[in-house]
C-alpha cells in the first residue's frame, strides 16, 4: 500500500477519501527540519554546507511516516506545489535515506503535485509522477541560508549597537524603510492651495446639471490655474456676467474590462479593503478553504486559469446571467510581473457550481471569503461593462471677456461583469475630482444655458497615505520585493517586533523602527535598498529556472555583507548615536523660539540633546548629562517636561469619573478615579506596547479599562470565553487554557469564532498526550508523556518533569520514566527535604533541600547555600551547623 504525505491532516484526510483504501495519506504537519538556532549553522567557509535538526513535535511524525514506508514500501511525497512544498519533500526523503530499513523505499520515492485538492486533480497528478525537483530545493535553500545569514550576522550587530531593537532581516528590514519613508514623505509634506469653481447650469427644458471651470480668456487652467482667493474672485466676476452656450457635444462609447482572477497578492489586497482581514489571517482563512478542495492553492503569483476552469466558468454565466454575459471568446490573463514564478494558476474555485450559499459546514469568514474569490473569478470571465460618455464644451461670453466651462457624464448601456464584481479603492476620490459617473441632459450645438449658482471651493494638496497592510503589500508586489509565500508574515512580523505600529488600519513607523531602519541605512545601504533587494529575488528565480547555481548567489553576496558587518561592529556606540542624532536632526530638533541652539537641554542648560535607545524597545531624546540630568522627550519632539504630565480625557458617560492618562513605575496607563464616595481604589490598565498614550482616546481607554471582557460562553462547558491583556501580553483564555493574540488591538476586537480557533489550537499544541506508560513501578498511578510548552514531559499525578535531552518520548519506557520521576523527588528532598539532625548547640532541625541556586541549608528560617564544590551527599551535621552560624551571624 503506497504512503502518500502531505502537510496537514486536513488535506491528508481529504485525499485520502480520494484516493481510496489502496493508499494510506499521513501529514508531515509542515516542515520537519529546519536550521539549527546558533551561529555557524551555515558553513560559510565550506560552500555554505547547512546543519539541520528536527525538532520533537516532528520526530513522531517522522516516526510515523518510517515505520509505515518500512510496512507498504512506495513513497509517494504530495506537498505543495511550491518551493517550500518542494522542500519539505525533499526534508523527508533526506531524513528517511539515512534510516537503513526504509533507504531503499526512499530511493524510488515519487514527487506528485497538484493545484487544487479535488479527485480528478489528485488521481491525475498520481499518474503523472516526477523526481523532486533540485532546483526548486536549491532556490528553498539558498533563500534560508541568505535569511539565516543576515538574521545571524545583521541582528546582534544591530541590538548590540541599538539596545531595545530586536532583529534585522533580508526583507522585513527593508518593508520597515517603505513605512519610514511614507512617514517622512508625511512629516516634511507642505500643501499647496488651489481652488476649484463647479456652476450649476439649466438647459432650455430645466435640466439642471453642473459643469466645471476650465479656462479663463485664452488661458487653460491647470489643477493650479486658480491658486489664491483673488484669482477666484476675479473668474467668478467673470462667471456672473456671462451668457452660455453649448459649444461642442462629444459622444463615445467606452468600455470597462473585468480585472483578473485572485493572485496572493491582490487576494490580501481586496480581502483588506472589503473584509478587513489582515494578511495572516486571509491566507489561514485560505488555507482551510484549500485543504477542504473549495479553491485552488493560494500561495501563488500566477493569474492564468485551467481551460476546463474557464468553459465551466462560461457555462454557468450564460446559465445565470444569460448568454449577452458570455464573452465571443474565452479570456486569458497572463502576469506582467518578470518574476512571476512557480504555482501558475490564479485562485479560483476548484468548482464554479459550488456558489458561496450552497457550502456546509464553513465558518462565516470562510464563506466572505470564498464568495470573493468565487465572485473575482466569475467576474475575470465575463463580458465587459460598456458606457456611453458624452463630453460637454460650453463657453460663457460676457464683453472682451470669455470663459470656458467642461462637463463630462457616463450612461451604463450594459453592466457586463459589474453585476458580480467591482474592486475597491485603498483611498476615497477627493472633492476636488470632478464626477464623471453622472448622466448629462440632452444637449445639441448652440443651445442656449442658464446659470443658476457658482460654487468656488478652496483646496491643498494633500500628504500621501500611511500604507495600510493591503496597500503595502501592493508596493512590495510593485518593487519585486518578497513572494507569495511572505508577505502576510512579513506584514506581521515588522508589527510583532515591536518597529510599526496600527491605527485605524494604518501602518506608521514606531520610534525605534525609524532608528533602525537610520542606522541599516547609514551602514548597510546597499542590503535596504529596494532595487538590491529585488535583484536578489531574480537571482533566486534564476535558481529555480537551473540558469543560476546555489553557490554562485551565495558567494556573490557573503564576501561585501560580512564586510559590512564587521565595519559596523567595529563601530563606538557613542559615534552610532550621533549619527542617529544627525540624521533625524530635522525631526528630533526643531527651531527653538528663543534663537538657542535646538540641540541644547533645555532643563539643565548645559548638557546636549542626542537620540538614544532603550532595553525595553523603544527610542528617545535623552540629555548627556544623564544621570545628573534626567530630561527625556519623545523623538518626534513631543513630550519633553510635560512627559510624565497627567492629561485627562474625558468623563465616563455611565459613571462620570475622570478618565486620565498617566505615567508610572512601568510605564503609561490610564485609569478611572475612585469613586466619589465609598473607599474604592482607582481602576488602573497599562497601555499595551505598540500604542503611543499621546493617541490614546477617550474611547479606547474605556476599552482598556473594561478589559478582560467576556466574548460568550463556551458551547462545550458553558464557561466564559474572555480576551484581555496580561503581564505577557494580550490573549484569550477558556478556564486555565489561555492562548496568545498578536497583537494589542486584537483583544479589544476579537470574536467569538476566532478565539475558539486559537483556544483549539492551543489545546492541540500543549497538553496533548503523547503516549500512555502505565502505572508506576513501585507507587501505582498512571504516568503519561505530555506535549507541554517547553517539549514533552512526563506527568505522574502532580509531578511533572521535562524529558531530559536525548530521551525521545516515543521510546522512553516505564521503567526510565520513574527513574527521572525519582531523581527529581530526590533532587528536591522528598518532602521537606533531607533532615540531617538537630542543631548540636542551638536546637531545632537542620535539613538539605536543592534549591533554585543549588543545594542549601536551612535552620530556623536561616538558609544557607553550600560553597562551590561541596558535595551535597557528603555534607556532615556539623558542617551544616558551622555554615548556618556564619550566616546566622552575619
Amino acid at each position: 500500500m503506497p504512503v502518500v504525505v502531505v502537510e496537514s491532516p486536513a488535506k491528508a484526510r481529504t485525499i485520502e477519501k480520494y484516493l481510496g483504501k489502496g493508499y494510506r495519506v499521513l501529514a508531515s504537519f509542515g516542515h520537519v527540519r529546519d536550521l539549527v538556532e546558533r551561529n555557524g549553522s551555515v558553513d560559510t567557509g565550506h560552500e555554505f554546507g547547512m546543519k539541520w535538526e528536527v525538532p520533537t513535535k516532528s520526530k513522531k511524525h517522522l516516526k510515523a511516516i518510517s515505520d509505515a514506508v518500512a510496512r507498504d514500501g512506495d513513497l509517494i511525497l504530495a506537498t505543495d506545489p511550491d518551493r517550500e512544498g518542494e522542500a519539505i519533500s525533499w526534508h523527508i526523503k533526506e531524513i528517511l535515506n539515512t534510516q537503513r530499513r526504509v533507504a531503499g523505499s526512499v530511493q524510488n520515492a515519487k514527487r506528485v503535485v497538484f493545484n487544487a485538492i479535488t479527485k480528478s486533480a489528485v488521481l491525475s497528478a498520481m499518474e503523472n509522477p516526477r523526481d523532486v525537483d533540485m532546483q526548486l530545493v536549491d532556490a528553498y535553500l539558498a533563500r534560508r541560508a541568505l535569511d539565516y545569514l543576515v538574521g545571524y550576522t545583521l541582528s546582534p550587530v544591530v541590538m548590540r549597537k541599538l539596545p531595545g531593537a530586536r532583529s534585522a532581516g533580508r526583507v522585513q528590514s527593508v518593508c520597515v524603510r517603505l513605512i519610514v519613508e511614507r512617514e517622512t514623505e508625511i512629516e516634511t509634506f507642505k500643501p499647496r492651495e488651489f481652488w476649484t469653481v463647479d456652476v450649476t447650469l439649466d438647459t432650455s427644458a430645466q435640466q439642471g446639471f453642473t459643469a466645471r471651470l476650465v479656462s479663463v480668456g485664452e488661458k487653460s487652467l491647470g489643477k493650479f490655474g486658480l491658486a489664491s482667493q483673488a484669482d477666484v474672485d476675479k473668474a467668478v466676476a467673470i462667471i456672473e456676467s456671462c451668457a452660455f452656450s453649448v459649444g461642442d457635444v462629444t459622444v463615445k462609447p467606452t468600455m470597462q474590462n473585468p480585472y483578473p482572477p485572485f493572485m496572493t497578492s491582490t487576494l490580501q489586497q481586496e480581502a483588506s479593503r472589503k473584509l478587513g482581514f489582515a494578511p495572516r489571517w486571509t491566507m489561514s482563512t485560505a488555507q482551510k478553504l484549500y485543504e477542504a478542495g473549495l479553491i485552488t492553492y493560494m500561495r501563488t503569483d500566477g493569474i492564468e486559469m485551467a481551460p476546463e476552469a474557464i468553459g465551466e466558468a462560461r457555462h454557468l454565466i450564460g446559465k445565470r446571467f444569460g448568454t449577452a454575459y458570455v464573452p465571443s471568446r474565452k479570456r486569458v490573463y497572463k502576469n506582467k510581473a518578470k518574476n512571476a514564478q512557480e504555482a501558475h494558476e490564479c485562485i479560483r474555485p476548484t468548482a464554479f457550481a459550488n456558489t458561496p450559499d450552497s457550502l456546509p459546514g464553513v465558518s462565516p469568514e470562510q464563506r466572505k471569503l470564498y464568495q470573493l474569490i468565487w465572485r473575482r473569478a466569475m467576474a475575470s470571465q465575463m463580458a465587459s461593462a460598456r458606457f456611453m460618455q458624452t463630453s460637454i464644451e460650453i463657453a460663457g461670453t460676457a464683453g472682451q471677456d470669455s470663459v470656458g466651462l467642461r462637463a463630462v457624464g457616463r450612461v451604463p448601456e450594459f453592466d457586463g461583469f459589474l453585476v458580480v464584481y467591482d474592486e475597491s479603492r485603498d483611498d476615497a476620490p477627493g472633492d476636488e475630482e470632478q464626477d464623471e459617473t453622472a448622466p448629462l441632459p440632452s444637449m445639441a450645438v448652440g443651445d442656449g444655458l442658464t446659470r443658476r449658482t457658482v460654487e468656488p471651493k478652496q483646496h491643498f494638496t494633500k500628504a500621501p497615505p500611511r500604507y495600510t497592510e493591503a496597500s503595502l503589500v501592493k508596493k512590495m508586489v510593485d518593487y519585486g520585493i518578497g513572494r507569495p509565500s511572505t508577505y502576510s508574515s512579513l506584514v506581521a512580523t515588522i508589527q510583532d517586533r515591536g518597529y510599526v505600529g496600527k491605527e485605524k488600519s494604518r501602518l506608521y513607523p514606531l520610534a525605534i523602527g525609524r532608528v533602525v531602519t537610520l542606522f541599516l541605512q547609514r551602514h548597510f545601504s546597499q542590503y535596504v535598498e529596494y532595487g538590491f533587494t529585488a535583484a536578489l529575488e531574480e537571482e533566486l528565480d534564476e535558481v529555480s529556472n537551473g540558469t543560476k547555481s546555489r553557490l554562485d548567489v551565495l558567494s556573490g553576496f557573503w564576501g561585501d555583507f560580512a564586510q559590512s558587518a564587521k565595519d559596523a561592529t567595529a563601530l563606538r556606540n557613542a559615534d552610532v548615536f550621533e549619527e542617529i542624532s544627525d540624521g533625524l536632526a530635522s525631526l528630533c530638533f526643531v527651531e527653538r523660539d528663543d534663537g538657542r541652539d535646538p540641540r541644547s537641554c533645555p532643563q539643565c542648560e548645559t548638557g546636549q540633546l542626542y537620540a538614544r535607545t532603550a532595553p525595553g524597545g523603544s527610542a528617545f531624546i535623552g540629555c548627556s548629562n544623564y544621570p545628573d540630568c534626567r530630561y527625556t522627550r519623545n523623538i518626534d519632539g513631543s513630550g519633553g517636561e510635560a512627559e510624565n504630565q497627567d492629561v485627562m480625557l474625558g468623563n465616563d458617560p455611565q459613571t462620570g469619573s475622570q478618565i486620565w492618562v498617566k505615567s508610572g513605575r512601568y510605564g503609561p496607563y490610564v485609569e478611572r478615579e475612585a469613586a466619589r464616595t465609598g473607599d474604592e481604589k482607582p481602576r488602573r490598565t497599562s497601555i499595551p506596547k505598540g500604542i503611543e498614550p499621546t493617541t490614546v482616546t477617550l474611547q479606547l481607554a474605556l476599552d482598556l479599562l473594561a478589559l478582560p471582557r467576556e466574548l460568550g460562553q463556551h458551547p462545550d462547558d458553558r464557561k466564559p470565553i474572555e480576551a484581555g491583556i496580561g503581564r505577557y501580553g494580550p490573549f484569550v483564555r477558556h478556564g486555565r487554557t489561555y492562548a496568545k493574540l498578536a497583537h494589542a488591538e486584537e483583544a479589544l476586537t476579537i470574536g467569538m469564532n476566532r478565539a475558539m480557533e486559537l483556544l483549539a489550537n492551543r489545546r492541540l499544541a500543549t497538553g496533548t498526550a503523547l503516549k500512555e506508560l502505565g502505572e508506576h513501578p513501585t507507587k501505582g498511578g498512571p504516568m503519561t508523556v505530555l506535549n507541554g510548552r517547553y517539549g514533552p514531559y512526563v506527568k505522574w499525578g502532580r509531578v511533572n518533569i521535562s524529558l531530559p535531552k536525548g530521551v525521545d518520548a516515543e521510546t522512553i519506557t516505564a521503567e526510565k520514566a520513574a527513574e527521572l520521576l525519582a531523581s527529581k523527588r530526590s533532587a528536591k528532598g522528598s518532602v521537606g527535604g533531607s533532615l540531617l539532625g538537630d542543631h548540636p548547640n542551638k536546637g531545632g532541625e537542620i535539613r538539605l533541600l536543592s534549591g533554585r541556586y543549588g543545594p542549601y541549608v536551612t535552620w530556623n528560617k536561616v538558609n544557607a547555600s553550600l560553597p562551590k564544590g561541596t558535595d551535597p551527599g557528603a555534607l556532615t551535621l556539623a558542617d551544616a551547623a558551622d555554615l548556618i552560624d556564619a550566616k546566622d551571624g552575619a
